[in-house]
């Protein structure tokens, strides 16, 4: 029943993306997380221990700076209005589409907090559990947060500086792409929370699938971006260089390049 409680609330939040088709993933994503977490709260307000409320606490964070973050950059950078409201992107979507996305898009959300649900809902059922992996998840997590605050903080005063130049410092020079680092590391952390949970075996499948879910929007997303910046800096040689010795998602991986992987593109 919680399960169903909580895929409704992610349908109403993230059907923003009736407005506007790509709200369904970023407006409706950041707020839908955080109004998971708040239904969670109020649905398991019983079972809630320190751990666990310092994980809807991180996912409520999370949700509501993505999601302002997102309506700020809206309004104030003009490079990113420009993608947003490209034609390509203002064309009529088939009925048909914009349901199916709307649907995964929300299923995915439920995903992605479901560890933290089932936790929740088996310490209610009575089943007992370890409470170290939620701390360790919930540190992973804080950890996450402060990594992409910390990104999207640095490429807004580095475009600032210089508007037409790529960003690669601070935690730029480690990865291309912190931000999408930043959320791979929440969202690791929030399945690393249902270890020792007593999660059964359907539980499990849907929390690792909610995991390779959002894994796999991060890593299309790195790509999508990869693209647009080959066709904007492609022909700087300082840009090349930079491309060329930085890896793009995960730090210490040389994975420099996504862009043949046309699996990825969603």
């Amino acid at each position: 029943m919680y399960l169903l409680i909580l895929l409704a609330v992610s349908l109403a939040v993230s059907a923003v993306g009736w407005k506007y088709f790509i709200y369904f993933f970023s407006l409706g994503y950041g707020f839908g997380i955080a109004a998971l977490a708040v239904t969670l709260l109020i649905l398991f307000h019983g079972s809630v221990t320190p751990a666990t409320a310092l994980l809807l606490a991180v996912m409520f964070v999370f949700g509501c700076r993505l999601g302002g973050y997102l309506l700020y950059r809206e309004r104030k950078a003009a490079a990113y209005r420009k993608i947003l409201y490209d034609p390509a992107n203002k064309r009529k979507k088939p009925l048909g589409a914009v349901i199916a996305v709307w649907i995964f898009c929300a299923l995915l959300y439920v995903g992605q907090v479901s560890p933290v649900a089932f936790r929740l809902a088996n310490v209610s059922q009575g089943v007992h559990v370890s409470e170290l992996w939620a701390w360790i998840g919930a540190a992973l997590m804080v950890i996450g947060v402060c990594l992409e605050s910390a990104a999207d903080l640095q490429k807004n005063a580095a475009k600032k500086v210089d508007p037409k130049r790529f960003v690669d410092t601070g935690l730029y020079r480690i990865v291309r792409c912190p931000n999408y680092l930043g959320e791979l590391v929440i969202w690791t952390g929030a399945l690393l929370s249902a270890i020792g949970a007593g999660l059964c075996w359907w539980q499990w499948l849907v929390a690792l699938l909610g995991w390779l879910g959002i894994v796999y929007v991060m890593f299309s997303g790195a790509r999508r971006l990869e693209l647009r910046q080959e066709q904007t800096y492609g022909s700087n040689p300082a840009f090349r260089e930079y491309s060329g010795k930085t890896p793009i998602l995960l730090p210490l991986v040389p994975l420099y390049s996504l862009a043949r992987h046309k699996w990825l593109q969603a």
